[in-house]
């Protein structure tokens, strides 16, 4: 199951490496069902925060007519910033399940564990590795091909 949530996200990484843009994707799903689907898109949209965690979490909202998400997962094939560990936290979204971890900005496990730290008046259960190589290999290609 979680497996074909990741190859949806990294479907939208492609599109993200296809624009230029970081290669990283997300999809949220509630009850079995995709809600949103995004890619980065900050060179496109020239927009600091238009992350694609952020993305799907703002088009979930809308299609879910609600700013919580409890019933919901998100899948990303790389270990959320801490903005968007923030905003998953925010959302009150249930599950984060990611491929790669990010040792360079990462705040569900690698530099710092946002999510679970247990100081805010939520958690989200974290689950890492699912596709790690392929999350992983899509960025390490794109960022070989701009040096």
């Amino acid at each position: 199951m979680h497996k074909d949530f990741m190859m949806e996200a990294l479907k939208e990484a492609r599109k993200a490496y296809d624009k230029g843009e970081v290669p990283i994707g997300a999809v949220i799903v509630k009850d079995g069902r995709i809600v949103s689907k995004a890619h980065n898109l900050r060179e496109t949209l020239k927009d600091a925060t238009a992350h694609a965690e952020m993305v799907a979490i703002r088009e979930a909202c809308k299609r879910l007519d609600s700013w919580r998400l409890s019933d919901c997962s998100i899948y990303v094939t790389i270990e959320p910033c801490p903005m968007c560990a923030g905003a998953i936290l925010q959302a009150r979204i249930v599950r984060l399940i990611f491929g790669a971890m990010d040792f360079k900005a990462g705040c569900a496990g690698s530099i710092y564990n946002f999510l679970s730290d247990g100081k805010f008046n939520h958690t989200t259960e974290i689950i890492s590795g699912i596709m790690e190589d392929e999350c992983r290999n899509i960025l390490k290609k794109f960022f070989e091909q701009r040096r």
